[in-house]
């Protein structure tokens, strides 16, 4: 299964694909930088910051730079990671910034009732903004 995670809210689409994962299911996401968290973007941004900031840079807590490693590493927040099922869960699901060559021409999964321009949200922000804002270089 091939999702295109253009305008796509972030944690309805990790909910359902850690779901899916974790009924066998090999999942691969695509363009990870449009994909986008609701609320305020200085709020959104202040939280990821804050949690940066939590300890010391060497012991963690680490948040990914990249987005296509951010959008995992949220998906993976929903999986139970540390058992045996949630890690061969995670390791099905692939995430790409954009559409790489290969999935060019496959069938690549719409899902309109997770975009965010079909909601009443005004307020979000992208993936890839605020990987710009936590140091990331994309």
């Amino acid at each position: 299964m091939i999702i295109n995670a253009k305008d796509l809210i972030l944690g309805r689409l990790g909910a359902f694909v850690a779901k899916k994962a974790l009924l066998g299911e090999e999942i691969k996401i695509v363009n990870c930088k449009d994909a986008v968290i609701v609320g305020k973007k200085d709020v959104v941004i202040n939280r990821y910051k804050k949690k940066q900031r939590r300890t010391t840079p060497r012991k963690g807590p680490f948040i990914p730079k990249t987005s296509d490693r951010f959008v995992k590493r949220t998906i993976r927040g929903m999986l139970p990671y540390k058992k045996g099922r949630g890690r061969d869960a995670f390791k099905r699901i692939i995430c790409y910034k954009s559409v790489p060559e290969s999935l060019k021409n496959k069938e690549i999964i719409n899902m309109d009732s997770y975009n965010v321009l079909q909601t009443n949200n005004e307020n979000f922000i992208r993936v890839e903004e605020i990987c710009r804002q936590l140091g990331g270089k994309e």
